[in-house]
This record gives C-alpha cells, sequence and structure tokens, in this order.
C-alpha cells in the first residue's frame, strides 16, 4: 500500500510542479491559490463531490463534463481549470488534495512563508492570530501564514506544528503528563 501512495503522491507532484510553473510564468500565482482554496473548501463541504473525484463508477466523460461545469460554476480560472479536466480525463482525480497541499506548499516556499498548523481549545482571535505569527516568525526566520484549527479536548493551551517541529502546551498533555509521573510514584 505505501507503494501505491508514494506513486500517487509522486503523481500528484509532477502535476503540482506543471501547475504552479504555468502559473507562475503567467503572474496568475495568486488567483491560483485563491482557486484551490475553493476546490479544497467545496471538496471538504460537499460529499457528492468528494464522491465524483473518488469513485471509479462515474464515466470518464461524464466526470470530464461534471468538471467542466463545475469549473466554470466555481469561477475557476483556466489553468486550474485545464489541470482538472485533464486530471479527470487521465482518472487522477483522486489526487486533487495532494496536488492541493504540494502547490500550496510551493507557492509558500516562493513567498517565503511557512505554515504553522495550531490546534487550539477555542477559535484564536484576529488579534491573537496575529501576534502568535509575529512570535513564530521571530523563531523560524519566515512569514508565519497560521491554519488553526479547534479541538475542545485540549481543555486549554494549543498544539504548534511548524514543519518537523511541534510545542505541546495545551492542559490535556500536561494532565496526561502529570498521570504518568504519578503513575511511577506509586
Amino acid at each position: 500500500m505505501s507503494d501505491t501512495n508514494s506513486i500517487s503522491s509522486g503523481v500528484a507532484a509532477r502535476y503540482a510542479t506543471a501547475l504552479f510553473e504555468l502559473a507562475k510564468d503567467a503572474n496568475t500565482l495568486p488567483s491560483v491559490e485563491k482557486d484551490l482554496d475553493v476546490i479544497d473548501n467545496a471538496l471538504s463541504q460537499n460529499y457528492s463531490l468528494r464522491d465524483l473525484f473518488q469513485s471509479p463508477v462515474y464515466s470518464r466523460d461524464d466526470v470530464v463534463g461534471a468538471i467542466s461545469v463545475l469549473a466554470k460554476e466555481m469561477g475557476l480560472s483556466s489553468t486550474v481549470s485545464s489541470t482538472l479536466g485533464l486530471m479527470a480525463q487521465k482518472r487522477r482525480l483522486p489526487m486533487v488534495p495532494a496536488l492541493i497541499e504540494a502547490v500550496r506548499s510551493k507557492i509558500a516556499d516562493e513567498k517565503g512563508e511557512i505554515t504553522a498548523e495550531v490546534t487550539t481549545a477555542q477559535n484564536l482571535t484576529a488579534a491573537q492570530e496575529k501576534e502568535l505569527a509575529a512570535t513564530l516568525k521571530e523563531s523560524v526566520g519566515k512569514n508565519v501564514k497560521i491554519k488553526a484549527t479547534v479541538d475542545k479536548s485540549l481543555i486549554g493551551g494549543l498544539i504548534i506544528k511548524v514543519g518537523s517541529k511541534m510545542i505541546d502546551s495545551s492542559i490535556k498533555s500536561k494532565l496526561s503528563n502529570l498521570q504518568n509521573v504519578m503513575k511511577e510514584v506509586g
């Protein structure tokens, strides 16, 4: 199974590189980035769309036609529409989430940005997000884009993942550590 995943990620990376290079040459990186956000949001919120992208049951012609209509309805740029159309024609739509992440990574590198995945017990305010981004920028030396999620089980505090580094200052983990220490004592 890992061979299949590595092959898929390799194919997605090639599509991502092609899309990124086309957008960069045409000076349309901001437009492509917005298009990818639209697609990502649609895939995360719409089961039927995820099914269309993942299921081999639909005929190639039906999928290509549906992608063409969706691209127009979503107002996607011609570069992204063409890429999705080609991926539909080649039966590569299940790789779109990997493509989105790879292109986002390339765009972030181009901008000198890095994304920090931040999990908190409650939503961060805009001021908190801005302050956290500034603090992380001092630490990593790049502009930091915050990707925030909420996990109420943390009770309080936050978990930050930047690249391969992780900082866990959640109350949940502190309680877990305390419980382990108390097991050792007793």
